[in-house]
């Protein structure tokens, strides 16, 4: 799972991004960085809202990086924070990734190089995909 990818490289570029992170209410930094299949890297942070429906996770925003790059095809995603556990994407950073394949594999730090590495079928085993809606 993920073996030919350097995630402490991929790590290091999304603790990189996490610093661009927008999160003055929460002070929640995190950073994402999605490796294309073209071996691009497409990076994405939080940026909070004070409507905080509207905040956009760092994942998502990798996504949207990647898309309006011309890139839909993933190896892999790593996501940082400053936690003492590896944070996972959340639900419905879950169901976005989902989009683009569900063997995504995904690497999570928090602070001192904790990690978790799993796939997302793993996190998210029955996502809703396009085949419900018969593409």
């Amino acid at each position: 799972m993920g073996a030919e990818i350097d995630w402490t490289a991929l790590a290091r570029q999304a603790w990189e991004a996490r610093l661009r992170a927008h999160a003055p209410y929460s002070k929640f930094l995190v950073g994402a960085a999605l490796l294309g299949a073209s071996g691009e890297v497409f990076l994405g942070c939080n940026v909070e809202n004070a409507s905080f429906g509207l905040t956009i996770c760092a994942e998502q925003a990798a996504v949207c990086a990647a898309i309006q790059g011309g890139c839909r095809a993933f190896s892999g995603i790593a996501i940082v924070a400053e936690t003492e556990n590896p944070v996972t994407p959340c639900g419905a950073c879950r169901q976005v990734l989902a989009e683009f394949g569900q063997q995504l594999p995904i690497y999570a730090e928090g602070r001192g190089g904790i990690h978790a590495l799993s796939t997302l079928d793993q996190l998210l085993p029955a996502a809703f995909t396009g085949k419900a809606l018969g593409s």
